[in-house]
Formats: structure tokens, C-alpha cells, sequence
């Protein structure tokens, strides 16, 4: 039977229930996917639904609205963003006015993550918000968090690691809302994001912040995995924005996920879940930890391009 969870924080808590190399691999992952962490045609689908935006209203005729259209994208073209026709229609089905609008576009210029700016993303089918300085969630994550709601039982007990903004926390509530959902993040900022989301969620130093061992029935974690050497390839506006500490996962990308599966091995029930994201080869190098916390039929997955994109074993 699951044990109680005693957490020190001042919420209220629902107990109810094709490169070669591993380091290749992972960077050429990474800084494809940089690129594009949200769904656009989810945001044109949703700009159309509720009317025209406030700045699109504003503008005397369809032509000007064209207009406005292309000198936005193609200032983003010119920045170098490679989505920019969605990144214009993003800006602009948010933006409520022209200094907004031209004050968002010199933040996008100088490479500031367009999910900060807007505040916003889509993360499996859900509007999340995003705040300043939050690592910000990657649409391969979704494959994660519907693996790990598909595994959590009813009033189950779930523990997600390294949260950031919440969003697998906020999926797997949303998809299983009779079960215990927390969420831990060193990061005070990411924890007041993920709390914003709906999500109970802690600042500590992964499960070390629980007062006692518990049971839980999944663990969840996006746990930095780029190795060090490599974070200085990833792209400039990356460098220059993200969150190092969501990002440097020490000399092979393993070191915080090798803490994540001992922990997990403590706090998971016997038959519990461990959904972890990894790339490259990880998943071989990660075996030995996972064989000394007690987990077997570790499994990886792929996407479809055949990228390794994570882990899941049984306790």
C-alpha cells in the first residue's frame, strides 16, 4: 500500500486520487528541436475560433492586414528563424497592439524564445503557460508524458522530476484526475510556473525533498542530458537564453538522470514506472544504474525517424 508523502511547502496538495556518435546524436536532436516547441497550426486553428486578433481588428483593411503580415515575417526570415510564417501568426494572434507586437519582435530578434514572449504553448492539445527563464517544454516530450498517463492507475500516485514548467505534472492531472500528482524542480522560478499551471509542485533537490521514502506508481523526469562539452555547439540564441541548469547534463549528459533513476528506485513501489527522456545512445550507457536501482525490462523508445527519445522501466 502506498505510504503517506509529507511535503514541506505552503500549497494546498488534492491527495485525492542519423549522426553516429552518442554525443552527436543527442546535439543534433537537440538543436533540431530547439527550434520549433510549439504547434502552429494548433494556435492558427485557435485564432480563427475565437475571431480575429486585437491587432489584426485595429487595421483598416484586409490588405493592410497582409501588409503587416509580411513585414513581420519576414523581419523573423531575416533573424533567422526558420518558422517564421508561424511565428507571424503567432505574434500576431497574440499581440494585443503595435508597440507589444514591436516590442515582441526585437525580443524574438535577439533570439529570446518565442514561448517566453507569448507567455504560452500547446503541450499535448493544452494551453501551458511559460514564464521568463523556464526551460521551455519540447513537443517530444509529449510522447513521454502520454506513456506515463497511460501507465498511471486510477487514485495512483505520480512524481515528476525536474518539472520545469509542469507539463507532463499538468497532463498527467488533466488525463488522470482521480490520481496524486506532484512535481519537483531545483528552480524556484520553474516551480512558481509549474504551480501557475495547476501543478502541487516543490523546490528541492529531486526526491531528497520528500520527507520520507514513499510509494509511487510513476516517476516522470526531462533531466538535463546534453553533455558539457557540447552545450557550446547548440545554437547561440540557446546558449544565450536557456536555462544551463536545464540543460548541462555533465560529461556524457547522464549525471543528473543517473541521480534520477537511483531516486526513483527508492520512491517507486514494486511494478512502479520510470519514464525518463534520453538521447543518442544513452540508453546503453544508462543500463548499469538502472540494473543497480533494482529496475528490469528496461525498454527504450524511438520516434519516427528512429531517434532515441527516452527510457521506461519497471521497478
Amino acid at each position: 500500500m502506498a505510504t503517506s508523502v509529507e511535503v514541506d511547502v505552503d500549497i494546498d496538495i488534492d491527495m485525492t486520487p542519423e549522426p553516429h556518435s552518442a554525443r552527436a546524436t543527442v546535439l543534433f536532436r537537440i538543436r533540431r528541436e530547439l527550434r520549433g516547441p510549439w504547434n502552429p497550426m494548433e494556435h492558427r486553428a485557435g485564432r480563427c475560433a475565437h475571431g480575429p486578433p486585437a491587432i489584426l481588428r485595429s487595421v483598416s483593411s484586409p490588405p493592410a492586414a497582409h501588409e503587416l503580415f509580411v513585414a513581420t515575417r519576414d523581419r523573423l526570415m531575416a533573424a533567422g528563424c526558420v518558422a517564421a510564417d508561424a511565428e507571424a501568426d503567432l505574434l500576431l494572434a497574440s499581440g494585443p497592439d503595435a508597440a507589444t507586437l514591436e516590442s515582441w519582435l526585437r525580443r524574438r530578434e535577439d533570439g529570446e524564445p518565442l514561448v517566453w514572449i507569448v507567455g504560452a504553448m500547446t503541450f499535448c492539445g493544452r494551453s501551458l503557460r511559460v514564464s521568463d527563464g523556464v526551460y521551455v517544454p519540447r513537443l517530444q516530450t509529449e510522447a513521454l508524458a502520454q506513456r506515463a498517463a497511460a501507465v498511471l492507475p486510477d487514485s495512483g500516485r505520480a512524481l515528476d522530476l525536474c518539472t520545469g514548467a509542469g507539463a507532463i505534472a499538468a497532463h498527467l492531472r488533466a488525463e488522470v484526475p482521480t490520481a496524486f500528482v506532484v512535481g519537483i524542480d531545483l528552480d524556484e522560478r520553474a516551480v512558481a510556473c509549474a504551480r501557475g499551471n495547476g501543478v502541487p509542485a516543490l523546490v528541492g533537490d529531486l526526491a531528497d525533498s520528500l520527507h520520507a521514502d514513499a510509494a509511487f506508481d510513476v516517476v516522470t523526469a526531462v533531466a538535463p542530458y546534453v553533455p558539457t562539452d557540447d552545450l557550446r555547439l547548440l545554437p547561440r540564441d540557446v546558449q544565450r537564453h536557456e536555462p544551463p541548469l536545464a540543460l548541462d547534463g555533465g560529461d556524457d549528459g547522464l549525471d543528473l538522470v543517473r541521480r534520477v533513476v537511483a531516486d526513483a528506485g527508492r520512491v517507486l513501489r514494486p511494478g512502479g514506472m520510470l519514464l525518463a527522456e534520453i538521447g543518442g545512445e544513452q540508453d546503453t550507457l544508462l543500463r548499469p544504474a538502472l540494473t543497480d536501482a533494482g529496475f528490469a525490462d528496461a525498454e527504450p523508445w524511438h520516434d519516427e525517424d528512429g531517434d532515441l527519445r527516452g527510457v521506461v522501466a519497471r521497478r
